[in-house]
């Protein structure tokens, strides 16, 4: 996902005067700047990858906030960041399943871990394969319960 396309997004959603993609788009779009201005200032232009990457940490803070207001009997809140949560993902590749990620049975067999003390070694592997397109939590769950 390039940056140029996410500003052309937020145009027309401006034109169409959706205001939560507006809020949502002009929030990401602030977000990779403010990772721009991190990596290396004003000369700095964010990677596709690295646009990836604000827009998981964004989701993930929804997914996070989700919980906390739920669990705080905030609802309006929670359906509030649900939405936008759901408005991110839009802009995320396709998420793998927990059944769809046979590559973690596969690689515990590749590397020969037996343990819960070989978890690093898989992850370290699985890492790469499954970058935006699985829950880093939900992979490190799934290796911990095939290993134990």
């Amino acid at each position: 996902m390039q940056k140029q396309k996410l500003q052309e997004a937020l145009k027309q959603s401006m034109l169409a005067k959706d205001i939560l993609k507006t809020s949502v788009l002009r929030l990401l779009l602030s977000a990779i700047n403010y990772y721009e201005i991190q990596k290396g200032g004003a000369g700095y232009s964010a990677t596709d990858e690295d646009v990836l990457a604000v827009i998981q940490k964004e989701a993930k803070q929804r997914k996070d906030s989700i919980e906390q207001f739920s669990a705080a009997g905030r609802q309006e809140l929670a359906d509030k960041e649900t939405k936008e949560l759901e408005m991110l993902q839009k802009y995320l590749p396709a998420q793998m399943a927990e059944d769809e990620i046979s590559e973690i049975k596969q690689t515990i067999r590749e590397i020969g871990a037996t343990t819960i003390a070989d978890i690093g070694k898989v992850m370290g592997a699985l890492i790469p394969k499954t970058k935006g397109k699985a829950d880093g939590s939900l992979v490190s769950k799934i290796v911990k319960e095939k290993l134990s």
